[in-house]
């Protein structure tokens, strides 16, 4: 694919390094194309991709897309499935309008081309009048069940079902004429128009890696699209872009942040040396089964009354015990009990794939083991996509809409993605034509004020707010502490590392008091080793891109360091185990589900500290800071 095919479709002053677009999307994943591909064509679209425009998550998502599609299926047992997964977390309107628009955004994907698994052709439903030779019809396509449904609801395309969507969209976005998409292009931060009081978002400062420039990309609206962070994990299975910058940019823009501390562990990923392979779920719901190697039993039975098909936090929780117990590093997925024919037909990819490693599944057991996967959490987004900052949308993994609660339901991503990528295209040109009304008939100033009636920002019931404590706070606990591993010498790729090892280790599928306040101290280590290099302010605005590229992965570190500082924070205020977040000091449920909210980060342009944006107004139920034996610093 020839990456910089779209390049010249860029219009941009040479001299100034700008760019005019009227909608930007940062990210080119499921989500950003979806809006993409939806938006109206009057609109110029740029789209930007930080790698190679298939170096995205959607891309290598394996089992299928969920919506009611069976005549057997209502849309109210898929909430309801949800519901039960989200473990109480999930925002019950949001998930509803997810959930109910399912049958329409598959159908939309198979109007783009998606390569769908059909039925049998005599089972087949007649077309109706309908040339044959026209899109493929949901009735017509064939469904798989997955952990935590409970009937069979994922469409899919062999076990290949992200890379056959994004081909799909790939050529779809490559074909229009108003839409641009930009591979190696970073977005750094996000713009804000500083002359409204509602600071609406108009563009972002991105870094051109072909050309080693700076780029100012002004636009109209922007749409957020960035994917999660499961690389802050050894183990995960997000491609390495997935860092989790596009939470941080819009948490630095006035964006709050909720249930951050919800990572899902896919239970089966290839526990093959350094492998982030998955072993899709479709194995499990097609009748795999799960083994302890040593003993040959198939522990899940005693777990749960749905066995390997209960919700994902379950079986990889059980997986993670068994693994502790055995030593090994891995259990077996063993699906040799079922045809040969049919592992082959229907998992090509996966039969392929790990018959080159040597493992053929029509006779052999899978080593598997749980890997990062999911962020459940992320920037607070309405159904629509809209976050708290007008002209700012949000959708994907970056998003939190509230459907995934504490728990996601296997193959509800990739419909959030469509569903809300497509709501955002709905949406925007709304907004769009509001804000140019505003501009023609209301002077300058009284323009920018009226900005925020054009704009609801997402509303959180039964909150509680994360309290971040002060460096000041955490100075005396520091000082008493003296296990703190310390690298004086450590580099930038060296403490990378190591920070996957302490999230893996300490704030993994298990975790405690304990581990989370060493990750905290730990972590604040590394922030002090790069000489108090800022990553809440990009101070390179005024520098020359040789420098800026020099500096770049000091300011990606930074984020990274202070969304783990975040992620850790959230877990250690949580107090007990819902879902994906299991404290072992906290095993029970309380008796109110809340969702953790971390309010928008702010600089003040007359001081360096950071301050909570008091703007934002919604539900949320304050936690008293904690004492200061336990202070720990967000480390910024």
């Amino acid at each position: 694919m020839n990456e910089a095919w779209s390049a010249d479709k860029v219009t941009s002053n040479n001299a100034e390094d700008t760019v005019q677009t009227d909608v930007l999307i940062i990210g080119a994943g499921l989500a950003g194309l979806s809006t993409a591909l939806a938006l109206p064509k009057s609109l110029s679209v740029t789209v930007l991709s930080k790698s190679a425009i298939e170096v995205c998550s959607s891309h290598y998502a394996q089992g299928g897309i969920a919506a009611s599609l069976d005549k057997n299926d209502r849309v109210a047992d898929h909430i309801a499935d949800t519901l039960i997964a989200g473990a109480g977390l999930c925002e019950t309107d949001n998930t509803t309008n997810i959930l109910s628009a399912g049958q329409q955004a598959v159908q939309w994907l198979c109007e783009q081309g998606v390569p769908f698994t059909l039925i049998p052709q005599q089972e087949r439903q007649p077309y109706n009048n309908v040339n044959p030779l026209a899109a493929l019809q949901t009735s017509n396509l064939h469904l798989t069940k997955e952990g935590g449904h409970g009937c069979r609801r994922v469409a899919h395309a062999d076990d290949a079902t992200g890379r056959h969507i994004m081909e799909a969209l790939t050529l779809k976005a490559q074909a229009a004429s108003n839409i641009t998409i930009l591979p190696y292009h970073e977005a750094l931060s996000l713009l804000k128009n500083n002359a409204n009081p509602n600071k609406q978002c108009q563009g972002a400062l991105v870094f051109d890696y072909l050309n080693q420039r700076k780029l100012t990309f002004h636009s109209r609206a922007v749409v957020l699209a960035s994917g999660g962070l499961g690389q802050l994990f050894k183990r995960a299975s997000a491609p390495n872009v997935c860092v989790g910058d596009g939470v941080m940019m819009a948490w630095q823009a006035g964006c709050r942040l909720a249930n951050l501390e919800f990572i899902q562990f896919h239970p089966t990923g290839l526990a093959l040396d350094n492998s982030s392979f998955l072993i899709s779920e479709a194995l499990r719901g097609e009748g795999g089964c799960l083994y302890c190697p040593q003993t040959g039993k198939r522990f899940m039975l005693d777990v749960d009354k749905r066995a390997e098909l209960a919700p994902r936090d379950i079986v990889a929780r059980a997986i993670a015990e068994q693994i502790n117990t055995n030593g090994l590093g891995y259990v077996h997925l063993d699906v040799s009990h079922l045809p040969a024919e049919f592992l082959q037909e229907h998992f090509p990819q996966i039969y392929q794939t790990l018959l080159e490693l040597g493992i053929d599944i029509t006779t052999d057991p899978i080593p598997v083991a749980p890997t990062a996967h999911y962020s459940c959490g992320g920037v607070v987004t309405s159904a629509n996509g809209l976050t708290d900052v007008a002209g700012l949308y949000a959708a994907g993994e970056v998003a939190y809409t509230g459907l995934h609660g504490a728990n996601r339901l296997a193959s509800n991503s990739l419909l959030e993605c469509v569903v809300v990528g497509r709501n955002i295209a709905a949406d925007l040109p709304r907004y769009l034509a509001a804000i140019e009304t505003l501009e023609t008939t209301l002077p300058h100033l009284n323009a920018n004020q009226a900005i925020h009636d054009t704009w609801t920002a997402p509303i959180l019931k039964d909150s509680q707010r994360i309290t971040l404590p002060s460096s000041t706070e955490y100075e005396s606990n520091c000082n008493d502490n003296h296990n703190i591993h310390v690298n004086i010498n450590a580099d930038i790729t060296g403490i990378t590392a190591e920070l996957k090892a302490l999230m893996t280790s300490h704030m993994g599928i298990t975790r405690d008091a304990k581990q989370l306040e060493q990750a905290l101290l730990q972590i604040q280590q590394w922030q002090q080793q790069l000489n108090g290099y800022d990553s809440n302010q990009l101070a390179i605005d005024n520098k020359d891109n040789a420098t800026i590229l020099n500096e770049l992965p000091y300011f990606q570190l930074a984020r990274q360091l202070q969304l783990a500082t975040l992620i850790i924070q959230s877990a250690y205020q949580r107090h007990e185990s819902r879902g994906g977040h299991y404290r072992k000091d906290y095993p029970n449920l309380t008796s109110t589900p809340r969702t953790s909210v971390i309010e928008p980060l702010l600089k003040q342009s007359d001081e360096q500290n950071l301050c909570v944006d008091k703007s934002v107004k919604h539900s949320q139920d304050h936690l008293p800071l904690i004492n200061k034996d336990d202070a720990l610093a967000i480390g910024c």
